[in-house]
């Protein structure tokens, strides 16, 4: 074999391995659910780095035999779906794959013993609280670290921001969620459909505003009380 055909035959089977790869990590990942993303604790975290690892492996190394690659990625992905699944089931086993939340700041003191566990000092926990807002822990009441790294404040009682409850201010309910309804020009129909609102209505709220079409406006969401707020392609100020 001249060193030509090594080449293109490299080629075409990296190519292979990782666009299989590729799939196949989507596929497991959505089978193993938005936790393993939004939630990354200690055991979803090693879950990830192991089965990212096995499917770079995968693509990447062409002495990796391929069927013993992919089937230990799925392997991998099948038993983080089993033991999520049995920690749903078992608090006992949940503790033990997530650990469980702990307290660092109890009724305004903070607990030493939880800070050692954690290994977090005075500065780690001085950051994560201003990442909440917090600047001074002696506004905290509670403060709790949370199985994925994120710190969970409750405020003393007179350091919590004012309500409209709070200030007799009435606070009807929101007729939407905030959701786009134009993009570049493009009405978003199945946004439209969703919140039930015509395209007489549609063309109604741009003619207010002194547009005549959608293909002008680069981009519009309906707001909270369903008014619309509209940028133009000419000009980037609301209308």
């Amino acid at each position: 074999m001249n060193i030509d055909e090594f080449w293109e035959l490299a080629f075409w089977e990296m190519t292979l391995r990782t666009v299989i790869s590729f799939v196949v990590l989507l596929i497991l990942a959505r089978f193993m659910g938005k936790k393993q993303i939004s939630q990354l604790t200690f055991f979803h975290y090693v879950t990830g780095i192991t089965i990212g690892s096995i499917a770079a492996d995968l693509a990447g190394e062409s002495e990796t035999p391929f069927l013993n690659g992919l089937y230990g990625m799925v392997l991998w992905a099948v038993l983080t779906i089993i033991a999520n699944y049995l920690s749903f089931k078992s608090i006992k086993l949940r503790v033990l794959l997530d650990d469980k939340p702990m307290i660092v700041i109890e009724n305004g003191e903070i607990i030493e013993g939880s800070l050692r566990k954690l290994r977090l000092s005075f500065n780690d926990l001085n950051m994560m609280l201003r990442e909440q807002s917090v600047f001074s822990m002696k506004e905290v009441n509670y403060a709790i670290f949370e199985t994925n790294g994120n710190l969970s404040v409750m405020l003393k009682p007179g350091e919590q921001p004012a309500t409209k409850k709070d200030i007799q201010v009435s606070s009807p309910l929101p007729k939407y969620i905030p959701t786009e309804i134009i993009t570049n020009g493009k009405v978003e129909e199945k946004n439209m459909r969703e919140l039930k609102l015509t395209d007489v209505w549609l063309t109604r709220q741009l003619e207010q505003q002194g547009i005549a079409r959608p293909e002008q406006v680069l981009y519009a969401e309906v707001q909270t009380d369903g008014s619309l707020y509209v940028n133009t392609l000419k000009n980037v100020g609301t209308k």
